[in-house]
């Protein structure tokens, strides 16, 4: 099943986040310094990292015990945390080094949104528990705001519209901003100013049920193309014969830049597009723009996808 989206903000929560991540960034004075100096945020923002390794899996499984069971439950699947009364961020430094570096963004965000890291140290003082609605608001904005800082507000969108339109963009400008391609291909195409659309999807080995399927788990598209096409209804799976899982790289390879599909937009017209897919080991992506327009000689596209658009909230 398709994952919300986990960055979802009403313009007006969105502009709050965003004026928070610009006076952090002109805090530490880390506008154009590239990659992006988090350490520099965090000391500007008065927030420290613990050292400590209470996260990381190898410190759990040293935990002996019933007290040392219920820390490996509480704690197994938590990523990073944030004291509020301490300014202090605890990140699990097994994970990946760019995950890492995006949720020491998240968990500083926390303690820099001041209507949360407020509300936060009062939960804290008296021992109760957040509302679960507004802990996954916070949650979103927490995501939005290490975005909105990682890729220095509009820095990163500037630079890639300078750029030729295409994967190898997002691809070659994560490691420059010190980001994982995931979160650099969701940037792209949120904030392109072409109608363009990203899946993610997950292979079919990382879940032996779908049978050889990929699965989806997320969709993001930039703000003109949900103008032209709504909200298609993607597909959850994909196989081979599917005529989005042909677009996917076959095996020995990563990277496919010629495809082709056609989408029926919101007037119900066919609109051909061009797609280009990329695989890493844990994850697929398939980028998808209208064709600007029709070469001579041309073959037609190779595949045909009819979805019912649905109207944009």
């Amino acid at each position: 099943m398709t994952r919300p989206d986990d960055s979802s903000l009403t313009p007006a929560q969105h502009a709050a986040v965003r004026a928070a991540a610009k006076r952090a960034l002109q805090a530490a004075d880390a506008f154009g310094q590239l990659p992006t100096p988090v350490p520099a945020i965090m000391a500007a923002a008065g927030i420290t990292e613990l050292a400590e390794p209470i996260l990381d899996p190898a410190y759990l499984a040293t935990q002996r015990g019933q007290a040392g069971d219920r820390l490996k439950r509480a704690l197994g699947k938590v990523q990073g945390l944030f004291d509020a009364a301490g300014r202090l961020v605890v990140i699990d430094r097994s994970l990946p080094a760019v995950r890492q570096t995006f949720i020491r963004l998240h968990e500083t965000g926390h303690g820099v949104l001041p209507w949360q890291s407020q509300l936060y140290a009062v939960i804290e003082d008296c021992q109760a528990s957040l509302d679960p609605a507004v802990a996954e608001l916070f949650e979103r904005e927490a995501n939005v705001f290490a975005a909105e800082a990682l890729f220095q507000l509009d820095n990163f969108a500037y630079e890639a519209a300078q750029c030729a339109f295409g994967i190898r963009t997002p691809l070659a400008l994560s490691s420059r901003y010190g980001a994982s391609i995931y979160a650099t291909m969701r940037q792209y195409v949120l904030k392109h100013h072409l109608p363009c659309a990203l899946l993610v999807l997950d292979p079919p080995a990382a879940d032996p049920a779908n049978g050889g399927q990929a699965s989806l788990r997320r969709s993001v598209a930039s703000a003109s193309f949900r103008d032209r096409f709504g909200e298609p209804a993607w597909p959850e799976r994909l196989g081979p014969a599917d005529p989005l899982g042909r677009l996917l790289p076959p095996p020995g390879r990563r990277m496919v830049e010629d495809g082709e599909l056609v989408l029926t937009d919101r007037a119900g017209a066919p609109c051909p597009l061009l797609a280009e897919s990329f695989t890493q080991t844990h994850q697929l992506f398939i980028l998808l723009r209208p064709q600007p327009r029709q070469r001579r000689g041309r073959r037609p596209p190779a595949a045909r996808l009819t979805l019912v658009p649905q109207a944009t909230a």
